[in-house]
């Protein structure tokens, strides 16, 4: 995942361009009101200072022309701006009684991503496909988060038991970094999030995929792997589809393996890293709810062989 946030001055979507042209908008606007006034202020200081032996200034009473302009001018450019930011608003807020695509669930410290077409469920990375707008339902299961992904999307509160939605839109493919811009506990500054936007046709290839169950394990070492997972509690935790579990308080790990971080972006997802991570994910990430198992090096090597198959 990117370390970093593209400027909102590049946005990849209806809604943020928008939001995007109304702040600039805006600075300009504030920029020419800074430079007439310090002006204003530096033209003053230097015609009316204080003169040795001059006379008392003459008392100035008002200029009804000049009032008229100073209290129109800003009227007119408040106006101005409301309609721009209701025009931006119509953009970016989606009807309360339309049913979602996507649902996503704030969790400390990670994205459930549920896709109601399919049941597909993910954590941390969004699919969507280019040049449609999708709606997302946004809930939290624990604490106060906030659901933002600065080139695609207006910033949303999570609140406990209140659902909020918005559009989420990309219109060139790409991989788009968002996080929780709501401080949430310990590990808030790595409850990140990945959009990827695919062509249409790759985007149902992906989901197609993602409904199919989780693989059953083949090699000697995964089938290791996959007792182990039955008989630790990771079972009792962490779903997999096509597995009796009714299991929601950690990521959903069917398709783990396809996936591009771990932690919600804390870690690349390669072999060696999730081996440290089964090892002891408080190393990695210092006081997250996932403990520390205990295991040992032929144990973790043993889940990883099996979790590698989970494609």
């Amino acid at each position: 995942m990117p370390n970093s946030f593209n400027p909102i001055f590049e946005p990849a979507s209806a809604q943020t361009a928008a939001m995007a042209d109304l702040f600039k908008l805006v600075l300009v606007i504030c920029g020419v009101i800074l430079a007439i006034v310090a002006g204003m202020v530096g033209a003053s200081l230097v015609r009316f200072r204080a003169r040795p032996g001059a006379a008392e200034p003459r008392p100035y009473f008002g200029n009804r022309k000049l009032e008229i302009i100073w209290t129109a001018g800003p009227l007119l450019v408040v106006g101005w701006l409301f309609t721009l930011t209701a025009r931006g608003m119509r953009l970016a807020d989606p009807p309360a009684d339309q049913p979602p695509d996507i649902v996503v669930t704030g969790h400390q410290w990670w994205w459930e991503v549920r896709y109601l077409s399919g049941g597909v469920v993910t954590a941390n990375e969004i699919h969507l496909p280019t040049g449609r707008k999708w709606l997302v339902r946004l809930a939290s299961a624990d604490v106060i988060h906030d659901f933002w992904v600065p080139e695609l999307a207006r910033k949303m509160q999570m609140i406990p038991g209140q659902t909020n939605q918005l559009w989420l839109e990309a219109d060139a493919p790409g991989t788009y970094a968002g996080e929780c811009a709501e401080y949430c506990g310990a590990e808030h500054a790595w409850m990140r999030l990945t959009v990827i936007a695919e062509p249409p046709a790759t985007f149902a290839a992906w989901l197609q995929h993602q409904e199919h169950p989780a693989a059953a394990p083949v090699p000697a070492a995964a089938q290791d792997g996959w007792h182990i997972f039955q008989t630790l509690t990771c079972i009792n935790c962490h779903p997999l589809r096509g597995v009796a579990t009714v299991a929601s308080a950690a990521p959903d790990l069917t398709h783990l393996a396809g996936r591009q971080t771990l932690g919600a972006g804390v870690l690349a997802l390669t072999e060696t890293n999730l081996f440290r991570w089964l090892k002891d994910p408080q190393v990695g990430k210092p006081g997250c709810l996932m403990p520390d198992l205990k295991l040992t090096d032929p144990q973790a090597q043993s889940l990883v062989s099996y979790l590698e198959t989970l494609q």
